[in-house]
């Protein structure tokens, strides 16, 4: 039997185990009706949901609390998103669309508080959501438009023999939609938080612990404007794909 040598000294420090899901409680083997942490910092996020937009605003004061503005604020915002991309058809959809945005910028930003957990950086719940969208809007498409919703396809303004050519680009491109949804947000959540377990290894290093301490506190900059705009992006292109579903001739 070979003997593994031991590891004397040195720094080691693995940045993707922060991504683990394991028993919140006890260990153990994970089972679909185990308590991990990612279902705890769900359940985390649907209260601070709850805490903001329902006990919030509960007083609905003329003159709102600090908190009751936030609330208003994230609706107003989204409100005119959705009514600018979609037009005046989409506001019907608009708790759907003011959901998802909620949820995913609540996560990304309490994944930032030291020894959390990010579901937003697993590509299982991202994938839920953006393929979520991509069936949505797509059942939506037919059901409104009927079979001519398969006119996004058709470039009429295109050239005759390059109408086939581009049809196969936007029926491919349309069915990647839902990947690069889910695989843009978990990706550019997953590698900041793996960026600041890097730095925050070699913070433990007496010789480089003053560069390591002020790239933690720019990445940590950093992730509070990804945290924002990631969640921005992913509820602006469900717009767009909501527009298209809505209005698949223009």
């Amino acid at each position: 039997m070979a003997i593994e040598p031991e590891t004397k000294g040195g720094l080691v420090f693995h940045p993707l185990d922060q991504f683990i899901v394991k028993p919140a409680f006890g260990d153990g083997a994970v089972n679909w009706y185990t308590v991990t942490n990612l279902t705890v910092w769900m359940g985390i996020i649907l209260l601070a949901i709850f805490a903001v937009f329902v006990l919030g605003s509960r007083g609905r004061a003329i003159v709102p609390t600090r908190v009751q503005s936030i609330g208003e604020l994230i609706y107003g915002f989204i409100y005119k998103m959705v009514e600018d991309v979609t037009g005046k058809d989409g506001v019907k959809y608009f708790p759907y669309i003011m959901t998802l945005f909620v949820f995913i910028l609540f996560a990304n930003y309490l994944a930032l508080i030291p020894m959390s957990y990010s579901p937003t950086s697993m590509i299982a719940v991202t994938a839920v959501l953006g393929f979520g969208v991509f069936i949505a809007v797509t059942v939506l498409g037919f059901v409104k438009n009927g079979p001519s919703f398969l006119s996004l396809f058709w470039m009429s303004d295109a050239p005759a023999i390059l109408r086939p050519i581009i049809a196969i680009i936007e029926v491919i491109s349309y069915f990647v939609r839902p990947v690069s949804h889910s695989i843009r947000l978990a990706g550019n959540i997953m590698a900041g938080h793996a960026v600041l377990k890097v730095f925050a290894g070699f913070a433990a290093l007496t010789l480089v612990s003053p560069v390591a301490i002020f790239g933690i506190v720019a990445i940590y900059g950093l992730e509070v404007l990804v945290a924002g705009i990631q969640a921005y992006v992913f509820t602006i292109l469900t717009c767009v794909y909501l527009k298209d579903a809505l209005h698949p001739h223009h």
